[in-house]
């Protein structure tokens, strides 16, 4: 086999090319696709479509792997819309309202509220948002500020876990690489071990009770904060319709926690005897386990609306119906990105990045470059799942061809990929976090990017630290830098504000 030259990106960088132009990754990944089938099968529309269809698509929906992967996504996004719309997370959200008298107080709730309902990103602006909105309004917090909070504990929690749609899209991403390039790795080993060099979305999650213990802000945030506190009226200007979760006099608290403990008993039942958590597993046991947990959770919950009578059977199910649907956009830019990732390989295109790499590209350096280009991507599509999509299957063949660290690197793509969505005005949490607290989507995105640059800063310096030292405990520094930074820049808020009210 010849060696590949420099034609084989070409599907790559039209991907790129496309998605950032368009600003949607499907179109993106499918021009890479049939990019790399027109250079595979020459130029022939008829014969490229056959081909496109009957050897790539098919078969990379009918893999063994893949179909699991699937079919968990599915049933994962029945559950999650089950969650959404129980009427649990409004009931569960009144009763810790009993004890909340306090700026701060609140604040720290409604992040304890996003960090439990990790179910789902999109769970946390839907639920949160409105639910904490008219407690806000009444303490006098910005609307901007619960915004930034829900954000903060939206997409950063659920990319931490392993068994949610995050995790389970992620390390589909990852084995299809690992198959090919490090046989004795398991994805599900793979996404834990990352976990640590997670930086940013690490940062983001501690940055919130940081800035409550400090009881300061900084940047625009500062200037929110103080023309709520100042304001009489508990109104935002520029304000967008507002969103209302599900309520129903007869939700309950035990709606959220009654599935997950289901789900976790499942778990337990099915995967435990064969060593989970402590010895790797067959993939196809994992998912199996998964697909039936969150299938019997999801049983439980529809049961329990339907004994307390908040939704009856046929709406329940019809409802389990819509979040399966749901799930489709999801799927599609999984297929499209597993077939590039295949077409790729026949093509050599990792093979011809690496080469391109070994002959002078430093090893340590890779992380941060991977973090820099995934928030490019991110920033500019508002997709952090498209970059991911884009970028893992070169990042993964790159590491290990030239010895990077191969966890690191991947942390490097998956916090690339979240510091951009922050970044960005046009990402999916930016709108839904600016519409579930019900303030302007600009003003989102003005008050949240100081906070975004400063925990993007420190994760891309512990990128650049952990190419050459890789070790788990490396969060710890990038948590400390953090807290020094947080530290001067709220007592230099604090000090322009009291130098404010001595001029007046």
């Amino acid at each position: 086999m010849t060696s590949p030259d420099i034609t084989s990106i070409l599907p790559i960088v039209l991907t790129l090319v496309f998605s950032l132009y368009t600003r949607n990754v499907v179109i993106g990944l499918f021009t890479g696709v049939v990019t790399a089938t027109v250079m595979l099968t020459g130029f022939n529309p008829f014969s490229v479509l056959s081909e496109l269809v009957k050897s790539h698509l098919v078969g990379t929906v009918t893999d063994s792997y893949n179909a699991g992967v699937i079919v968990l996504m599915v049933f994962i996004g029945g559950f999650v819309a089950l969650m959404e719309k129980s009427g649990g997370g409004p009931a569960f959200a009144l009763q810790i309202m009993q004890w909340i008298n306090s700026r701060a107080r609140a604040q720290i709730a409604s992040w304890c509220g996003g960090i439990l309902i990790f179910y789902s990103d999109l769970g946390t602006p839907l639920i949160v948002g409105p639910v904490f909105r008219p407690l806000f309004d009444k303490l006098k917090v910005s609307r901007q500020k619960l915004a930034f909070i829900i954000d903060s504990t939206a997409s950063p929690v659920a990319i931490l876990v392993p068994f949610i749609g995050w995790g389970i899209y992620i390390m589909g991403l990852m084995q299809k690489e690992f198959d090919s390039y490090q046989d004795n790795l398991s994805a599900w080993d793979g996404f834990i071990r990352v976990i640590p060099f997670q930086f940013y979305a690490i940062l983001a999650i501690v940055i919130v009770p940081l800035l409550i213990w400090r009881k300061a802000d900084f940047g625009a945030m500062a200037l929110a904060e103080k023309a709520c506190v100042t304001s009489s009226s508990t109104s935002e200007s520029n304000e967008v319709p507002a969103i209302q979760p599900f309520t129903h006099k007869n939700a309950r608290a035990s709606f959220v926690f009654i599935p997950l403990v289901i789900m976790a008993c499942v778990l337990a039942i099915m995967l435990v005897p064969l060593g989970f958590p402590f010895n790797s597993i067959p993939g196809s046991d994992f998912r199996a386990g998964l697909s039936s947990a969150y299938f019997l959770a999801a049983v439980a919950l529809i049961g329990l609306m339907t004994w307390y009578k908040v939704r009856d059977l046929q709406t329940s199910i019809s409802l389990y119906l819509s979040g399966m649907n749901s799930m489709m956009s999801v799927i599609v830019v999984l297929v499209l990105a597993w077939t590039l990732s295949s077409l790729g390989k026949e093509l050599g295109t990792a093979q011809y990045i690496a080469e391109q790499a070994q002959r002078g590209f430093p090893y340590w350096l890779l992380p941060a470059v991977a973090f820099v280009l995934s928030g490019v991507i991110s920033f500019a599509t508002g997709s952090s799942w498209g970059t991911f999509a884009i970028m893992l299957p070169l990042v993964i063949p790159t590491a290990i061809s030239i010895e990077a660290a191969l966890f690191v690197s991947i942390g490097a793509v998956l916090s690339g990929g979240l510091f951009g969505d922050h970044c960005s005005p046009i990402s999916e949490t930016t709108i839904l976090s600016a519409t579930g607290a019900n303030c302007n989507q600009f003003d989102h995105f003005q008050t949240q990017l100081p906070y975004a640059l400063l925990n993007g800063s420190v994760a891309l310096v512990s990128f650049l630290i952990a190419g050459f030292y890789q070790h788990w405990a490396l969060f710890l520094m990038s948590l400390f830098a953090q807290l020094i930074l947080v530290l001067m820049l709220t007592k230099g808020a604090k000090r322009q504000t009291l130098l404010k009210t001595d001029k007046r």
